[in-house]
């Protein structure tokens, strides 16, 4: 998915896209900027460490692979891109047990990025979801 041709200015800017089953699978995008709040609701957090971004995956809900504390990713030097990848089965509650899966492809570009080409840093965490 393209990155959109004009991007708000923002401390962090998210270029969220969905893709869900129940609706066929047509793509659902959009494009929000803030601050570092951003990466947190996406399960990132983002840290520097001197002039480079120090990007990590926060614990999340998942069934499997069983949640764990958190788990550096990679750290990026001002220019560098870094994709993250990984797959993820929820659970409903007791009341409901109800399964879905999530698969994420994330990338991170510490300073203006026009496009997302080979990444400078890949992380894949991506797992066989059935036993």
């Amino acid at each position: 998915m393209p990155l959109p041709r004009a991007l708000p200015e923002g401390e962090v800017v998210v270029h969220d896209v969905l893709a869900d089953q129940a609706a066929g699978y047509k793509h659902r995008d959009g494009v929000r900027a803030g601050g570092v709040a951003l990466a947190r609701e996406a399960g990132l957090w983002l840290g520097r460490d001197r002039a480079s971004i120090v990007v990590d995956r926060l614990p999340g809900t998942a069934a499997f692979p069983r949640p764990s504390a958190s788990a550096r990713l990679f750290t990026l030097a001002p220019g560098q891109v870094g994709r993250y990848r990984a797959n993820f089965r929820f659970t409903g509650c007791g009341c409901a047990p109800s399964w879905h899966y999530e698969e994420w492809l994330v990338h991170v570009g510490h300073g203006a990025v026009a496009s997302f080409g080979a990444p400078d840093r890949d992380v894949d965490h991506r797992v066989r979801l059935y036993g």
